[in-house]
């Protein structure tokens, strides 16, 4: 009885390792089937990409500006005003994409100019970063303007009650410190809390951004109205 009961052993033993052993080959056999099909559909994807990317080369090139939250009511107040000159005057075509958040812009056959592309896109960057439609429009009737975009913090690191006094600063008292820097540099400046627009051409920009890095930097309103006489009559000088 010893005998059998010691035989039955190792025909269990014998079993059990047989089994994992053929598990793990019909395991790595279907692995191996599940290959196939992913190589296919990758293979099937990207021949759709390059269908849609043909596509595209077909129908014209594209820009796409991403829309803010906060700008999309004052986006639908002036959406005729925005797409008139850019239908009319530039031959483009545009769309909102609600799906993205996105204004779309593209060439048509009718368009007479591919730069005609990138001022349409610079027209509506300038609307959406907080310029009026009139003074976005000179990108589109004039070459030599240009928006430049900076943050207090690349000037100076502020941070808490620094960086209100600092914005406090940069706008005035109803803001007359804003206005009379747009005066006198022949700009347009949007204080976005604590991003800085500038729209002109590249000598004016750069005197308006000196003046706001001056006060920024604390110095008072009084002194930069003088240094920015004093460049501007200069400048006028040469001209």
């Amino acid at each position: 009885m010893s005998i059998d009961k010691a035989q039955i052993k190792n025909n269990s033993e014998t079993n059990e390792f047989t089994k994992p052993k053929e598990r793990r080959k019909r395991h790595a056999n279907e692995s191996r089937m599940e290959v196939e099909p992913i190589s296919g559909t990758e293979e099937k994807a990207k021949s759709h990409i390059t269908s849609k990317r043909a596509k595209i080369m077909q129908d014209g090139e594209q820009r796409k500006i991403s829309v803010p939250a906060h700008r999309y009511t004052p986006l639908k107040e002036n959406w005729m005003k925005i797409f008139t000159p850019i239908v009319e005057h530039l031959q483009l075509q545009i769309r909102f994409n609600l799906k993205t958040r996105n204004i779309e812009l593209r060439t048509a056959p009718e368009t007479p100019d591919i730069a005609n592309l990138q001022k349409g896109a610079d027209f509506v960057k300038a609307f959406i970063c907080g310029f009026d439609v009139e003074d976005a429009l000179a990108l589109l009737r004039l070459d030599g303007l240009f928006v430049e975009t900076f943050e207090i913090q690349d000037v100076k690191p502020l941070k808490g009650d620094h960086l209100s006094r600092a914005i406090g600063r940069l706008a005035g008292k109803g803001g007359r410190t804003k206005f009379t820097i747009e005066n006198v540099t022949k700009t347009r400046i949007v204080l976005a809390d604590s991003k800085i627009h500038i729209l002109g051409s590249f000598q004016n920009i750069q005197l308006a951004r000196r003046a706001i890095c001056n006060l920024i930097l604390g110095s008072p309103p009084s002194k930069v109205y003088g240094q920015l006489r004093n460049v501007a009559s200069r400048v006028s000088d040469r001209l």
